[in-house]
């Protein structure tokens, strides 16, 4: 850890001692002919590889200019181009405007047209804050795109959208109901347009039919929240108006009975324009490989926005899904080993109701560009997820000829999460010295109920009092051994007397000054947040509050107009609820992360690579206690001494050569426990891996389109990719990996017209049997083996127009 930071100091030393060329900024605005700011319009230099996308105002920005005469040029396919003649002098900034010819709807008709690069994301979303394009940015921050989520028939969050980011992974656990996605070897919270959603148990997985786009910002992200883990977070970005007619249909059906219906509209609400609408809606039943359970959902997201003037936008947004499912899980057991038990096998019976969860979100933003150096943005959102309906289905124990004994918990959940921001950010000058600063203030509040004893029954029995055998299942539970919960008490009241009511409270504030040297060859960002947070407990002693300050460092180089290499230190806060079962308030869970990292555009931009090295240091984490073993219904934890995760990351995203569109990633992922206070040597974790994670990912994703328009077979496209997880580690305690290694093939064709998609996608393409996730026993003579298999060989067939 020292000499990585004795080279951080070293490398900003030896960068700014470079000698500065004298290179100017070019900047402006383009409206169209309505007056109007024009989003996503492609501004260049004729000539040079210079080129930008303006942003939601408009604005666009080219740095690192040679002094001279330049033809700065607006142009995409469709649109009419314009040109304008400038002289820019050394270390100059001019600042040029554009009104185009077309107004917002011909506009936005042109943008879609122009299929931009479907992979590659030259800049992240305005909810993450970022002004600086992805290149520049001394973090490393992957986009995956709504075209690469098309291309992969992606139906949901937990659908192998990780395949997509270096080093991330999912445990499987609970897949009908949330994303339990981690990176670097820790878990990360999960965000909706910059907004912090992480719940104990939620929140539910977003389905892809609201989703424009989501973002995996790699370590800590003091810009963004007021505490958070070190390993990342990632953000989903949500469909917005876009002020003319996108709208499409979808139909698609496949193995285990899959239907899936989806509708996205989008249009005007008013002649002038400025207030606009988006509506998506979807429902989908699928079955899965356990024998009975299915999940089926339905899905309705209606926004409107209004635009004020030119420079303000106000943005009304609600999202409601409803997800049905005989059990979470797809949990499977055995005695001897991993995969004893076939996919089928499952734990829950028809007889039971199924679990029903709700998930209602709503947003308000507000956007105001004060002037051209200044914007301001605000929102406020409201989460509330819940879980009632039927029961939980868990293990009592399993004998040696596979015989099980299963309780039948109650199992409600209600989540409530209320948060706000305030951003304000923007450029100054100090002499030649240019300053992009960030500041603002978050808040939330945080508050659960959770009721998962209150009614439970020690073994579900079958008729005639037979045994529920793991090798020869027998299903149909007699109504008469059914228990019928009592449900006629609130679910604050039942989980105010367990430890699973926690009511969080924070804020912070943040403010960073990202400092550009030597005509923006360097960069240099230095940030703090101060963070304020309440845990209410129960008792005086868990009433616990926490006032911290986390820095941020960081520098970025450019080597050339298409390199740069980065560095960071970045630090998190996480505050923790409760105690152990002894009593032990937990302390909170602090982490900083230091990165190194190379990012490179190649041939103009159409597909760039990013290379990193990091160190991740967190302590106090918490795990759970291991004196209770695999029947836990508490849910006691202990909290551990430290963990350490190093590692190495390389992602490779764009238009490799014409038509052919690629992603390509691998990560070595080192994470162990390096301190364990634990009392106990017996249960001490000092040297082990953590579980759940695995050494080696690599995931690949290729698709081709025939373009030309000689060609009779233009339109028609093929994809495929793989899937590989390596030296896996399943259980708590291991120093060796146990898990069986995870390689998966995938492979479609498609058709495009204007209108008009086809696509056929087979998933699992060797039907190899897999594990997503697993645990193995302490004690294989009295535990029992957990796994969650990979779907076997599907298919899906999709149906896609645009009207």
């Amino acid at each position: 850890m020292r000499a990585l930071r004795l080279f951080f100091l070293f490398s900003l030393l030896a960068i700014s001692s470079l000698y500065a060329q004298h290179t100017g900024t070019l900047r402006g605005r383009i409206t169209t002919k309505d007056g109007k700011p024009a989003e996503g319009v492609s501004v260049g230099i004729r000539g040079t590889t210079h080129g930008s996308l303006t942003d939601e105002f408009g604005e666009y920005r080219m740095t690192k200019v040679s002094p001279g005469t330049h033809v700065l040029v607006v142009s995409a396919v469709g649109l009419k181009t314009q040109d304008k003649t400038i002289d820019l002098q050394p270390k100059a900034s001019l600042i040029v405007d554009f009104s185009l010819m077309e107004d917002l709807a011909q506009l936005q008709e042109v943008v879609v047209a122009a299929s931009r690069n479907r992979f590659k994301a030259d800049k992240v979303s305005p909810s993450l804050r970022l002004q600086t394009p992805l290149l520049e940015v001394p973090q490393n921050i992957k986009v995956i795109t709504k075209e690469l989520l098309a291309d992969q028939q992606v139906f949901d969050m937990v659908d192998g959208v990780t395949r997509n980011v270096s080093g991330a992974i999912r445990s499987g656990h609970w897949d009908n109901q949330y994303a339990n996605i981690s990176m670097r070897g820790t878990s990360i919270p999960a965000f909706r347009n910059g907004m912090n959603v992480k719940m104990p148990w939620g929140p539910l997985a977003d389905d892809m039919s609201t989703v424009e786009r989501i973002e995996f910002v790699k370590g800590p992200a003091g810009f963004m929240m007021a505490n958070g883990e070190p390993g990342g977070m990632y953000n989903v970005v949500t469909k917005k108006p876009t002020g003319t007619n996108q709208s499409s249909v979808s139909f698609t059906t496949g193995s285990y009975n899959t239907i899936r219906a989806a509708i996205d509209l989008d249009g005007k609400l008013s002649k002038d324009g400025k207030l606009l609408y988006r509506l998506n809606t979807a429902y989908q039943t699928r079955d899965t490989y356990n024998k009975f359970n299915y999940n089926d959902r339905y899905i309705i997201a209606p926004v409107i926005s209004y635009q004020i003037d030119s420079n303000t936008v106000i943005t009304a947004e609600y999202t409601h899904q409803h997800v049905e499912a005989l059990a979470l899980g797809n949990y499977t057991f055995s005695k001897k080993g991993f995969g004893e038990v076939g996919p089928e096998f499952f734990l829950g019976d028809p007889a039971l109701n199924p679990r029903i969860i709700q998930d209602h979100n709503a947003f308000l933003y507000f956007s105001h560009r004060i002037n051209d150096r200044w914007k301001l943005n605000a929102q406020i959102a409201y989460f509330n997820y819940s879980l009632g309906g039927g029961g939980t289905v868990w293990v009592t124990s399993i004998d040696s000829v596979g015989n099980m004994r299963r309780n039948y918990n109650i199992g409600d959940e209600l989540a409530i999460n209320k948060t706000g921001q305030l951003t304000l950010q923007g450029e100054e000058r100090t002499g030649s010295v240019l300053h992009r600063i960030l500041g603002g203030i978050d808040m939330g509040n945080l508050k659960t109920w959770g009721d998962f004893s209150t009614t439970m029954l020690g073994d579900l029995q079958l008729a005639g009092n037979a045994n529920f055998n793991i090798y020869n299942p027998t299903y149909g539970i007699p109504l008469a051994n059914i228990p019928q919960f009592d449900r006629s008490h609130s679910i604050r009241e039942r989980s105010g007397s367990n430890i699973y009511a926690t009511n969080l409270t924070y804020s912070g504030i943040y403010l960073q000054d990202e400092v550009h040297l030597f005509q923006d060859k360097l960069r240099l960002t230095v940030a703090a947040r101060y963070t304020q947070s309440r845990t209410v407990g129960k008792t005086k002693a868990t009433d616990i509050k926490n006032n911290v300050v986390t820095p941020r460092f960081g520098f970025s180089y450019s080597v050339n107009r298409e390199m740069s290499i980065y560095g960071l230190y970045d630090q998190s806060y996480l505050p923790q609820a409760g105690a152990d079962f002894d009593g032990n308030v937990f302390k909170p869970v602090y982490g900083n992360n230091t990165e190194f990292g190379i990012k490179k555009d190649w041939l103009g931009g159409k597909w760039n690579s990013t290379f990193t090295i990091y160190q991740i240091t967190k302590s106090n984490v918490l795990t759970p206690d291991p004196r209770f073993g695999i029947n836990n219904p508490q849910n006691w934890q202990v909290q551990l001494g430290q963990i350490v995760s190093k590692g190495v990351e390389f992602d490779l995203t764009g238009e490799i050569v014409p038509g052919l569109n690629a992603t390509l990633n691998y990560a070595y992922t080192d994470p162990k426990v390096t301190k364990d206070e634990t009392a106990n040597p017996a249960n001490n974790r000092k040297g082990t891996y953590l579980t759940g994670t695995a050494k080696h990912i690599t995931n690949g994703w290729l698709t081709y389109r025939i373009k030309s328009e000689r060609s009779a077979l233009r339109g028609l496209g093929f994809s495929g990719g793989y899937q590989y997880q390596g030296e896996r580690f399943a259980g708590a305690g291991l120093k060796e990996s146990n898990f069986p290694d995870f390689f998966r093939l995938d492979a479609g064709v498609s058709y495009q017209a204007r209108k008009i998609n086809v696509s056929l996608l087979v998933n699992n393409l060797a039907d190899k049997r897999m594990f997503t996730s697993g645990s193995a026993p302490a004690n294989p003579r009295t535990g029992y083996y957990t796994y969650i298999y990979e779907f076997p060989r599907n298919f899906r067939l999709n149906f896609g127009y645009k009207f």
